[in-house]
């Protein structure tokens, strides 16, 4: 039996262009890192177009590094993030301060994301996969999915001003129904896709912002930058090849 996602999208060759016609995005992530493992290609062309973009990370990574406790490794992240960020033209860069690995679902964490989309107001909002896997056999982890399928019942939410009202009483935070799509990079269930060019070196540097984390990972220990570019551009290889044959960032888009 076809699953409802594979149903609604088919081929994966030809997917539809993103959506060109607005102006301000709100990207949404568990982890620092988690954008520029591919979505950044596409942040990195928006912001030079014109666009305006704000990151929000869930957490500050603390416990991303095996050999850096947590308390030192939460200002490193961070630090990372932020540097990395200015490599895609984002220079606001929210962290809620979750905790790393153990986010949990629920109220507390749908009202922080209801009251990030009520400040910075996008039209356009941007997560990373929330399904149960990237496709084939290899789990997701439980913050991915958590957070993903948070920011899409976020969406809705904070354009109801009877959900959380102390955001608006107590914070002066007004509703906002203008949140036209939500997109899912890295969904094993793309929909669209943004082909990149210039977007691809920015997306390289912007991954090797990270290099504590990448070290930590033990997959390059000397050279985060050739880490990032293998990373980086086989990835938007591999998707442009299920594409249309360019490299490309590619997406499952919710509209509303």
């Amino acid at each position: 039996m076809t699953s409802e996602p594979e149903a609604a999208t088919g081929s994966r060759r030809g997917l539809a262009p993103m959506p060109a016609n607005w102006q301000r995005a709100l990207a949404i992530a568990a982890h620092p890192d988690d954008l520029e493992y591919g979505a950044v290609a596409a942040v990195a062309e928006w912001t030079d177009a014109g666009r305006e973009v704000a990151y929000t990370l869930v957490t500050r990574g603390e416990a991303g590094i095996d050999g850096v406790p947590p308390a030192e490794c939460a200002p490193l992240r961070e630090a990372e993030q932020r540097a990395s960020a200015a490599v895609a033209g984002v220079t606001e860069v929210t962290f809620l301060d979750h905790r790393d690995g153990m986010i949990e679902d629920g109220l507390r964490l749908r009202r922080d994301l209801v009251a990030q989309i009520r400040r910075h107001r996008p039209e356009l909002l941007l997560t990373i996969n929330h399904h149960d896997t990237w496709g084939g056999t290899f789990w997701n982890t439980p913050d991915h999915r958590v957070v993903g399928r948070a920011v899409l019942d976020a969406a809705g939410a904070a354009g109801n001003r009877w959900i959380f009202p102390e955001l608006l009483t107590e914070e002066g935070l007004r509703p906002w129904d203008g949140v036209r799509w939500t997109a899912v990079a890295g969904s094993p269930f793309p929909t669209h896709a943004h082909e990149v060019d210039a977007g691809i070196e920015r997306a390289v540097a912007s991954l090797t912002e990270h290099a504590a984390y990448i070290r930590g990972l033990g997959a390059a220990e000397s050279d985060p930058a050739a880490y990032a570019r293998e990373f980086v551009t086989g990835m938007l290889r591999r998707s442009g090849e299920e594409h249309r044959g360019r490299p490309a960032v590619t997406f499952e888009l919710h509209p509303r």
